[in-house]
């Protein structure tokens, strides 16, 4: 199984998937370790955030699964449609959690992701909906 995990810091698991740039790429088997194998550091721009192609740097790697802190339902639907499954987990450490995801073994529940993080084009979830008012008058 080949797993990415979003680490600004190469060394624990962190959230906001579409806006990490950085990222373990492990291959792990279930049985053992699981072993990195690249690590990919973008540029600005390349975040999944802010880039749109479906020719994105993450498509190209023979991802079977992202594993993450936190992620929106925008960001899961878009790896769905690459065939790659997003598994958000409160867990820290990459080497752990990409065993468990291989073997089968749950992981730790993640926080909520807030869907509304401030970025200007706000996600609305479930049933909540934009509201828009507008007011008609006549100029003086």
């Amino acid at each position: 199984m080949r797993i990415a995990v979003t680490s600004q810091n190469f060394r624990t698991i962190t959230g906001h998937a579409g806006k990490t740039r950085r990222f373990l790429i492990l291959e792990a088997d279930g049985q053992g370790e699981p072993v990195e194998v690249e690590r990919l550091d973008l540029p600005a721009g390349l975040s999944l955030h802010d880039h749109h192609g479906d020719d994105h740097p993450l498509f190209t790697l023979g991802l079977d699964a992202i594993l993450t802190q936190s992620a929106g339902q925008g960001f899961r639907a878009r790896l769905a449609r690459q065939g790659i499954a997003v598994h958000a987990t409160s867990a820290t450490d990459p080497m752990s959690a990409a065993a468990d995801l291989a073997a089968g073994r749950p992981l730790p529940t993640p926080a909520p992701h807030d869907d509304d993080h401030g970025h200007g084009h706000g996600h609305a979830s479930g049933t909540e909906r934009a509201q828009v008012r507008l007011q008609v008058g006549t100029l003086k």
